[in-house]
């Protein structure tokens, strides 16, 4: 498996799945010390409080509601317990309709705009969630049975009470919740979505632990830390990285600068038909071009790292190499882009694919090709300022010979400009024709 496999399946799996190994390995009635059991007891406040303040502080609604979606099934498990077999008992239906409103609940708050709890849009978000134990509770009466009788009805002649105590209604609502979020995981890489499959798991083993006798306010409180730690990995990679296309950000790039050493090669590679592309069919399909190209550029950049700083060029800088060292990788780049089809498909969407296949006969081709400038830097000219200079060069006169080339470009140290002949000298009065 390629390290760029390894790297995208651990993004897959953390912070997500190692809280949910953790809690099943310490959060179970006998898997801490006693002495440990007791602090424990906070745990759900605290990720409840920690995570309600940073969901505030960095406007995001979909954690403070998500956090009160869980609080809310937490409090419905406790309070009114689902095994409660007495007739009229409201346990049993609340549990069903409980289970099912809470993925359908965290899949629509991924699926809506992000924005701040203050907003009109986060107040309206916040009123829906909060009205729903009380609908759910008005469900619970006798006679509203018609209503809730759904949520508990089974869906296939299988019974499933041997090996869950989750309806079949919210059985399918988990099932649906995580496929789609799985899939918006994949596509976007967002880890905000990521967390949420993992809080969807957490929030299945909290309630599959109550024929165990696992607290399911410590495993809901676990599946609130995940989302908590999505939201802050998620911060991160948005401050670091460029939101269109995943590269580093310019932030990253001045703190690599920080730490760059003497021996290091910069490439900068341009889109040679973008700016043609942006002119003729608008910002937005050149922004569809940037997005599709860029994972290519990621998987094939190997030790570089590769950065989006402006437009639609890309800056590579590699540790300890020559440009020697480097034509290799940047060929590769070169030639995964030459060789792959963009299609424009009713002046509106751009599409990857094969002509025979996934393109219809309307869609118009959109070639693309790259254009690579490299540097080195050299023991008498370590500047980055004069390698960014020389790879620019390199860049421009690979466009300007046609494009879809590699330039290696050579350093030209900056002359200091001459001074004026007469500078600097004192003339005496008499020297001037008055």
């Amino acid at each position: 498996m390629s390290s760029s496999s390894l790297k995208a399946a651990w993004h897959g799996f953390a912070p997500g799945g190692l809280v949910l190994l953790l809690a099943i390995g310490f959060l179970r009635p006998h898997g801490l010390p006693i002495w440990v059991q007791g602090p424990v007891s906070v745990f759900p406040v605290i990720v409840l409080g920690f995570g309600i303040v940073f969901g505030w502080y960095l406007s995001s609604s979909r954690l403070i509601l998500s956090l009160l979606v869980l609080v809310f099934l937490d409090r419905g498990i406790v309070l009114f317990l689902p095994t409660d077999s007495s007739p009229g008992a409201p346990g049993p239906v609340l549990f069903a309709i409980a289970t099912c409103l809470t993925p359908l609940n965290l899949l629509a708050l991924s699926l809506v705009k992000e924005g701040g709890i203050s907003t009109w849009r986060g107040i309206l978000r916040l009123a829906l969630v909060l009205i729903q134990p009380f609908i759910a509770l008005w469900l619970c009466l006798p006679d509203q049975t018609n209503f809730s009788i759904p949520f508990q009805h089974a869906l296939i002649p299988l019974s499933t009470a041997g090996w869950t105590m989750i309806p079949q209604p919210a059985l399918l609502a988990f099932c649906v919740a995580v496929l789609l979020l799985s899939i918006r995981f994949l596509l976007y890489q967002d880890p905000l979505d990521g967390g949420t499959v993992w809080a969807l798991a957490a929030t299945v083993t909290a309630i599959q632990g109550l024929q165990y006798g696992w607290s399911p306010t410590n495993f809901l409180a676990a599946a609130g830390l995940t989302l908590f730690l999505s939201l802050v990995h998620a911060s991160h990679q948005r401050t670091y990285h460029d939101e269109l296309t995943g590269a580093l950000g310019r932030l990253a790039f001045e703190e690599t600068v920080a730490r760059l050493g003497k021996r290091y090669v910069v490439a900068v590679l341009g889109m040679d038909q973008l700016k043609q592309y942006q002119r003729q069919y608008g910002k937005q399909i050149s922004e569809q071009i940037l997005r599709l190209v860029a994972p290519k550029i990621l998987a094939s950049a190997g030790t570089a790292k590769v950065f989006r700083l402006a437009g639609d060029e890309f800056t590579l800088l590699f540790y300890n190499r020559t440009a020697t060292d480097t034509l290799a990788t940047l060929e590769g780049i070169r030639k995964s882009a030459e060789q792959t089809r963009f299609y424009l498909r009713k002046n509106a969407r751009v599409l990857e694919g094969d002509r025979n296949s996934t393109v219809g006969p309307n869609d118009i081709e959109l070639p693309l090709s790259i254009s690579t400038g490299v540097a080195e830097a050299t023991a008498a000219s370590p500047a980055l300022t004069l390698v960014t200079k020389a790879a620019y060069r390199a860049l421009y006169e690979a466009k300007g010979e046609g494009g879809n080339i590699l330039k290696r470009g050579t350093i030209q140290p900056d002359q200091p400009k001459p001074a004026h002949n007469q500078a600097g000298r004192i003339v005496a009065y008499s020297e001037y024709d008055l």
